[in-house]
């Protein structure tokens, strides 16, 4: 994947497809320690201990669909070839939590990415799932959940659940509260 934002699209559709109800997203930015951190928590069926020790492994996967499942393998890779790591961490019956370093300015860092479309994506389609969104920049913070969205809608008088109405907003949100929080508008960040 060419940026980090399909592979947190990639990990929320891991987590609905595990049954989980709430995902939490972080993205953090620390420009002194010269870091990237992405984090996505969810609390869907988790992973027993044997399969999450062996996840980032591209030949094991639990889909009945195929038999690769390359998400976390890439995840995984592109976090070492920028001196970063990723870490699962399950808890079966309980949820996961997927954590990827990156080196901040590494040169084969992915850029982050458009968040502001993988996150209205996200919610345009999944209007049931509760969303939280937490982006760091070196302090200051913007946090955006899917409740923001619903009342954002609601005080548009009545936005459907799903679909372009919610795509736009969520777009809009996340590019003004990213634009006050890191001076990035989105959309292409780096």
């Amino acid at each position: 994947m060419k940026e980090i934002a399909l592979h947190i699209m990639d990990l929320v559709q891991n987590s609905i497809a595990a049954g989980a109800t709430r995902v939490e997203v972080s993205v953090t930015r620390d420009s002194a320690a010269g870091r990237l951190t992405v984090e996505v928590a969810d609390d869907g069926r988790g992973m027993p201990p044997h399969l999450a020790d062996r996840a980032v492994d591209p030949f094991v996967t639990t889909r009945t669909t195929r038999r690769v499942g390359l998400g976390l393998p890439l995840l995984a890779e592109s976090a070492r070839q920028s001196g970063g790591s990723l870490v699962i961490d399950s808890v079966e019956g309980r949820g996961t939590r997927v954590t990827a370093t990156f080196g901040l300015t590494h040169i084969d860092r992915p850029p982050l990415g458009d968040m502001a479309s993988t996150l209205a994506c996200l919610l345009a389609a999944n209007p049931g799932l509760e969303v939280e969104y937490r982006h760091r920049c070196d302090g200051r913070e913007f946090v955006l959940t899917a409740s923001d969205v619903r009342q954002a809608l609601d005080d548009m008088d009545g936005g459907a659940p799903g679909g372009p109405l919610v795509f736009r907003s969520v777009h809009g949100l996340v590019s003004e509260g990213l634009l006050a929080a890191c001076g990035e508008d989105g959309s292409q960040l780096s």
